[in-house]
């Protein structure tokens, strides 16, 4: 078979399937409520020579770096049929530590030929470090938890259970982790005979064509988008609230820079790394850029490696976007992202404005719980990101009470929060009124009340409540969030950004969501 038009498409869809079923499968096998009802993992397929060919529609900021957590484990292993590679090192293309990834060769059916990679991501509720859920507000990384290199997990279809007991041992809820881990083997083990199936029936040369075929697509789809935009030099600058440690904004700035077919992002001018943990490493930053390449290209370009040939990222080191180990990570994959991705649109939305959406809530909203459920005394971690309105575009208004850019989770249900936790959600509304107004008006954010029945540890990883996130073309900024203790369920206490503090049986946190910015100056 050669390749032609048809048959690239159904190799596109094949590949991806892999991916999708992969995700299936751990969902309906994982353990925490984190994973399966939050869907919070990303599954991919790559060719042997570690490039992405495919992935599902998972979670932006896991997929873009997942390549370069791939690239280390084929830099440190040789790999036979059956072998599995965990790792969660965020200086090794990982994002927090509280993402592990696996990763699995796939052979041949006779298991003499290496086929491609599997690779799936998943967020584990809690791997250690000084606080619940791993997400602390840390100055070093060796804080935040279990730091995991690159190693065999499996050799030769033989699971090493003694690096399983040692991640185990080193979390507060180590039943949850043998069982989300299982299940991201499990992932592997599906889109293995997934791809064997296809190599059988395609054969191994015509799916190895394919994928190449595939990236060079969506290479040629990317230039041919960025050949639409105007060439120049586009820059955009905004201001994380502060870093958790030291309480001052950080500007994150970048300069974009349009030249035919090729388009650079320059973060020159961005902070140093900072002393608290909000510094993105370098995967992170990638992912966000080949998030908004493809926002601007469209639906119809394969989401794959080929989507980044034409992008070059200059991130200076020892800066917010590309730190030196070790600093800390935890609020960088989930924070700084979000930012990552609003100066990069801002800077966008001045050479094709009528592509580009008003900023939207610019934070995941991290709420992170742990303590002993007052009933059966076991350790529990809850973790939870909360969504916000989307920012206007120019031909509709923002999305209200949605996760965006960055992330792609569902929320946990309610009556899964109650069973399983010491936790009562006592309201949950949309924020009416809070996004920025403009002809088209920006999307609204979240009101969510958590009453807790029980002492508890609680971590708030937010950001955007200081800057609302911005208006374009005359319209107004969404409103601020605001995060508020109610002590006994009555008396107000005002909470900055990013804490961690103790509440008490009775206590309620308030959480009220940032709106998306308005677009066009509004209709009197």
């Amino acid at each position: 078979m050669t390749v032609d038009a048809i048959s690239l498409q159904v190799f596109r869809n094949l590949l991806v399937s892999v991916a999708e079923e992969m995700g299936v499968a751990l969902a309906r096998t994982s353990f925490s409520p984190n994973m399966k009802e939050r869907l919070d993992f990303s599954c991919a397929l790559f060719n042997p020579q570690g490039d992405m060919v495919a992935q599902a529609a998972h979670i932006p900021v896991h997929l873009g770096a997942m390549p370069a957590s791939v690239q280390a484990a084929l830099n440190r292993f040789d790999f036979g049929p059956g072998d599995l590679v965990i790792l969660n090192d965020p200086y090794l293309g990982g994002t927090h530590l509280p993402d592990i990834t696996l990763v699995a060769p796939v052979f041949t059916s006779e298991g003499k030929t290496l086929a491609g990679f599997v690779s799936n991501r998943g967020h584990h509720a809690d791997v250690g470090g000084m606080t619940p859920g791993s997400m602390p507000l840390s100055t070093e990384l060796y804080q935040e938890g279990f730091i995991i290199p690159p190693l065999k997990l499996a050799r030769d279809g033989v699971l090493n259970e003694e690096v399983v007991e040692l991640l185990c041992r080193n979390s507060r809820t180590p039943e949850e982790r043998r069982g989300d881990l299982d299940a991201q083997i499990a992932a592997c083990r599906t889109g293995e005979r997934r791809l064997i199936a296809i190599v059988d029936k395609y054969g191994l040369a015509n799916t190895w064509e394919h994928m190449s075929a595939l990236l060079d697509y969506s290479e040629r789809l990317t230039r041919a988008r960025l050949s639409q935009i105007p060439d120049g030099r586009y820059t955009f600058r905004d201001f994380m609230d502060d870093d958790g440690i030291e309480d001052e904004p950080v500007p994150i700035q970048v300069a974009v820079t349009i030249s035919g077919v090729s388009l650079t992002a320059d973060f020159t001018g961005t902070s140093p790394q900072r002393p608290g943990c909000i510094n993105a490493p370098l995967a992170i930053s990638e992912s966000a850029v080949l998030y908004v390449v493809r926002c601007i290209t469209g639906e119809d370009v394969p989401i794959n490696q080929g989507c980044m040939r034409p992008i070059t990222v200059v991130a200076p080191e020892r800066s917010l976007v590309n730190p030196e180990p070790p600093a800390g990570v935890a609020g960088g994959n989930v924070e700084t992202s979000q930012r990552i991705v609003d100066v990069l649109l801002g800077a966008l939305a001045q050479a094709v404005p009528e592509l580009i959406p008003a900023a939207s809530q610019g934070t995941m909203n991290n709420m992170i719980v742990g303590g002993h459920h007052h009933t059966t005394r076991k350790a529990y971690v809850y973790y939870e990101t909360i969504g916000g309105g989307t920012g206007a575009g120019p031909d509709a208004g923002g999305e209200s009470a949605i996760q965006s850019h960055m992330t792609n989770t569902r929320n946990t249900p309610i009556e899964a929060i109650e069973y399983q936790f010491p936790l009562r959600l006592v309201r949950y509304a949309v924020r009416r009124g809070s996004g920025g107004r403009g002809q088209h008006q920006g999307g609204d954010g979240i009101i969510r009340e958590v009453l807790f029945l029980a002492p508890a540890t609680v971590t708030v990883m937010s950001e955007r409540r200081r800057t609302g996130p911005y208006g374009l073309n005359g319209g107004g900024a969404g409103q601020t969030g605001e995060t508020v203790l109610l002590k006994g369920g009555v008396e107000e206490v005002r909470l900055p950004p990013k804490l961690t503090i103790q509440v008490e049986e009775g206590d309620i946190i308030q959480m009220l969501t940032p709106g998306g910015g308005g677009w066009g100056k509004p209709i009197v």
